[in-house]
Parts: structure tokens; sequence; C-alpha cells
């Protein structure tokens, strides 16, 4: 019998790939732990959902803080995923030279419907593997605001769950809430 081992993907690898055009410009995948993962198509209250953070977080932030969106961090275990929104500090070279690392970002959150198991246990890992402080899903199956912090080893040790209508403090910025009911879009129907 052969023993198998699976190879993973390094970051160089998968940059390599993307400039060679084996990883089409504008496919919609991410590298986690050394596989590449297509990502899942956005439906409408996900789209929503993120544009609407996008949005409050703007207003609320202005720039105290580099917003992205749906853009690529780096972290080790081969890993480049590309979370909804990443709230990350300000750096002199605004990040031309490197995507953010773990010590530049403050916030990472998922916007969760058909990923939502996905965003709970594997991104969940990684992020916490990673040593990324917070972590939120906005959970649009539950409508509920699931917090994620105090990472060990490729866990989270500390879980909350806020309910709309309330508002929250982003990490960093003790005086500035976001209100939860401006990110959660009605049901559709």
């Amino acid at each position: 019998m052969v023993n198998t081992q699976i190879r993973p993907i390094t970051i160089d690898d998968y940059h390599r790939m993307l400039e060679s055009g084996i990883v089409q410009n504008g496919e919609r995948v991410e590298l986690i732990s050394g596989q590449i993962f297509n990502m899942a198509a956005k439906g409408t209250r996900h789209t929503v959902s993120t544009t609407e953070l996008m949005s409050e977080l703007f207003a609320i932030l202005g720039r105290r803080a580099k917003i992205r969106c749906q853009d690529p961090i780096t972290l080790p275990n081969h890993s480049e995923p590309e979370p909804d929104i990443v709230i990350a500090r300000l750096r002199a070279d605004n990040y031309v030279n490197s995507h953010p690392t773990p010590t530049d970002i403050i916030l990472v959150i998922e916007v969760a419907d058909s990923t939502l198991n996905f965003d709970r246990n594997t991104k969940a890992a990684l992020y916490a593997a990673a040593g990324i402080s917070e972590y939120w899903i906005v959970n649009l199956v539950d409508n509920r605001l699931e917090i994620y912090r105090q990472p060990e080893s490729s866990i989270y040790t500390s879980t909350q769950i806020i309910i709309p209508p309330r508002s929250i403090n982003l990490p960093h910025f003790s005086e500035v809430n976001l209100d939860l009911t401006t990110i959660f879009p009605p049901q559709i129907t």
C-alpha cells in the first residue's frame, strides 16, 4: 500500500498560481490551511448585510482604521482567506507592501447564511490559531451576532450572542457603538 499525503499549497505557491493564471483573476477562491476553497455565491441578504455593515463602519470609524471588504489577509499555516469585513490598524504603507497580518487586525467579520457551519468551525479555528483577538459572525440564519474572543490554540474560549435590536462596542474603539438593527436585513418572503 502506498502512503499518500496531501501537500499543502503555500502562500507563495498560491500567488504564483494567481500570477500564472492557474487560478483565474477574479475567481472566487481563498486559501485555507494549504487548500484552495471555492467561495459560496452571495445571496441578496448577504450582500445587503455586508453593504450596510461597510456603510455603518465607515460612518462611525471614519479614518481611524482601515476597513476592508472581501480582501485577502495573510495568516500562518498557508492561509490567505478573504473575510467579508476586516478592520485593520492604520499602517504607513496603506497595505501596499502586504495584506494585513494578525498583528494588523483589530476585528474579522464574516456574514453567514449558507456558510454558517464553515464560518463557525473552519474559519473560527483558523482565526483563533492565527491569534485574531476578536471574530464576529453576522448570523443571517438566526438573526444574531456571534462574538468570539480570547483565542487559545485553535479555539476561542469566550463566545457571546447579541440579538438585535442592540448596539455593541467595537473592539479597540470602546467609544464607538454599532447599531445591529442596521446590519440585519429583513427576511426575504
